[in-house]
């Protein structure tokens, strides 16, 4: 992908220039039109999301080298786990050729060579076990607020991340900064309801969202657990015969479950057009939708987790 130069980190601060994707290159906007798009112009700075060999615009990313004893990282980091495969295969693409994109950092405060990292820490931990002494950087001038936006959005935009670590980024910048599921899905670049899905999945048990960390589950996997009235046994279970996401979904539409004193109770099951119905109702709004067929009638629930979803919601509903 090609690259016009002069896209300055004004665009990570709200500056009126904005950065956005145009024809395949990066282009700037009207200085008058607002920053909207931080998760884009953020992808523009930092090369596209997982490719640790992007070419950088040297015009749009001045760059100098740091010893990686220089680099700390950020107690804020929102990723919370590296998959140890994952971080062993970084480690010997950086022993062979070194680190090739930049570590997004700033400056610590009160340390005039010491610097704190915003984005880039898999490189930088890859780096300290392949040996490697220095690392390209950028350094931002950004708040706390700001540094921690730029961390969350660049880290939900990554390939390798898994579903309950970006689960958590949403949540974070949902509460922290006000983002509603539509700026998410804009930001991100992702559908309203992948990011009501994958926060659906922060209600599971701590034990089923370690297994999805883990990778010894899938997101589907976990979606599917959602629907069962125990999904931590039946996490187990899937975990331990290593059920497919298709054996896990067929457990949840099992004509009987148990309750919560063993007794077998039947289950209503959804036909295909209830199936349907639910499916697009949770595109329509972004929200998890779930229809519950009854004998006589039904339930229509709508979950929210913002008081602006609840008000997008009822706009809608008035038409």
């Amino acid at each position: 992908m090609s690259r016009q130069p002069g896209l300055s980190k004004a665009c990570l601060r709200g500056h009126p220039a904005r950065a956005h994707l145009e024809d395949g290159g990066v282009s700037a906007a009207k200085a008058d039109e607002p920053q909207r798009r931080l998760g884009r112009g953020l992808a523009a700075l930092i090369g596209e999301v997982g490719d640790e060999g992007a070419v950088l615009d040297r015009a749009a990313r001045p760059q100098r080298r740091a010893q990686i004893a220089q680099l700390r990282a950020s107690r804020a980091n929102p990723r919370r786990s590296f998959r140890e495969e994952d971080l062993e295969e970084l480690t010997a693409s950086v022993r062979e050729k070194g680190v090739i994109q930049p570590i997004l950092v700033r400056r610590l405060a009160g340390e005039s060579d010491q610097f704190e990292i915003i984005a880039g820490e898999r490189r930088w931990r890859a780096a300290q076990r392949a040996g490697v002494h220095d690392a390209p950087i950028v350094v931002l001038d950004v708040t706390d607020r700001e540094a921690l936006e730029i961390a969350i959005v660049e880290n939900v935009q990554r390939a390798d991340l898994n579903a309950i670590d970006e689960a958590a980024g949403y949540e974070q910048l949902a509460s922290q900064f006000s983002y509603t599921q539509e700026k998410l899905a804009e930001v991100i670049g992702k559908s309203r309801s992948h990011i009501a899905n994958t926060l659906r999945l922060l209600k599971l048990p701590e034990s089923v969202k370690a297994h999805v960390a883990a990778g010894a589950l899938t997101a589907g996997h976990a979606r599917a657990l959602l629907a069962l009235p125990d999904p931590e046994k039946a996490a187990e279970k899937a975990v331990a015969k290593r059920l497919s996401v298709r054996e896990v979904e067929a457990m949840a539409r099992a004509p009987e479950v148990k309750s919560a004193d063993g007794a077998r109770k039947p289950r209503a099951e959804k036909d295909a057009d209830v199936r349907a119905i639910e499916r697009e109702l949770s595109e329509a709004l972004g929200l998890a939708v779930t229809l519950t067929p009854k004998a006589e009638g039904g339930d229509l629930t709508i979950r929210f987790t913002t008081l602006d979803q609840l008000d997008m919601v009822a706009r809608r509903l008035r038409g």
